[in-house]
């Protein structure tokens, strides 16, 4: 048995963590008569929803859609290693989750620019979360020289990941273009966990507008699936409102909620919302 994950084993912005648990126990009730045969992650991102359904139902086809090209972030965390050694090394006298100096900046741009140069491949994301201040990401060497860094460089080599998408058929397509070839198959689910509205999406390797998140809700209809949204995006209200008012169906209607709170800061935060129906 491989290794079980509770979180993505490199930085993802929007994995599902703090869900796992819920989305566990939602996926057995969803399965009680031994009914579901493949498993869709349409958006599958850190490929965390993918990897926990292959643990859950291990005897499901568990489709990971990897637009992001996660999967080529694991399979070299090696490099990510090595470079990250080296970061450490030339900011070790910098004070701990301070601004590091222009001097020191212009060492670390030297060895990442040099790295690029050489290996050909850099995981932006992952350097990001150890340079840049909490909660920004670079995807190139231009995003990430433009900003400030500061002194967050981890402190240990991310472990090897070799197991965690162990099992899962990887493709990397147009969400519609999955959706059209396995709507009408017999004991199909959809996970579908779109970047939500109103929040940063500047790591994902498209860009969002509002007409794409309406779209998605065509997928729900019909289907049995497990939905990701937040109060932020205020999609679900959006369709009780057209229900309420010009009496149009709502996908959601029938589906279970599970919901989580997000405490930003003293002020507030935001609420995550599973929605799933069999």
């Amino acid at each position: 048995m491989s290794r079980i994950y509770k979180a993505a084993p490199l930085p993802f912005q929007g994995q599902k963590r703090f869900f796992v648990e819920s989305y566990k126990k939602a996926l057995i009730e969803m399965n009680q008569t031994k009914e579901i045969k493949i498993i869709v992650d349409l958006f599958g991102g850190s490929g965390l929803l993918s990897h926990t359904a292959k643990q859950v139902l291990p005897e499901c086809q568990v489709i990971y859609n990897d637009f992001d090209n996660y999967h080529q972030r694991i399979k070299n965390i090696p490099k990510t290693n090595l470079l990250l050694e080296d970061l450490r090394e030339l900011a070790k006298d910098e004070p701990q989750d301070k601004r590091i100096s222009d001097a020191v900046k212009a060492r670390l741009e030297d060895r990442i620019r040099a790295e690029e140069q050489k290996v050909g491949y850099i995981d932006y994301i992952t350097i990001s979360g150890s340079l840049l201040f909490s909660g920004n990401y670079a995807n190139s060497f231009e995003e990430l020289a433009k900003q400030r860094f500061y002194n967050t460089v981890r402190k240990s080599n991310y472990e090897p990941a070799d197991g965690y998408l162990e099992g899962l058929d990887i493709l990397r397509q147009d969400y519609r273009v999955l959706y059209e070839r396995y709507k009408n198959i017999e004991g199909v689910v959809f996970i579908i966990d779109p970047p939500y509205l109103s929040t940063d999406v500047s790591t994902y390797s498209n860009y969002w507008k509002l007409a794409d998140y309406l779209d998605v809700l065509g997928t729900l209809k019909g289907s049995s699936f497990v939905y990701f949204t937040s109060n932020k995006s205020q999609i679900v209200e959006l369709l009780d409102w057209f229900n309420i008012n010009y009496n149009m169906d709502s996908p959601f209607t029938g589906a279970k909620r599970v919901e989580r709170r997000n405490v930003v800061n003293n002020q507030g935060g935001y609420t995550d919302i599973m929605m799933y129906k069999r």
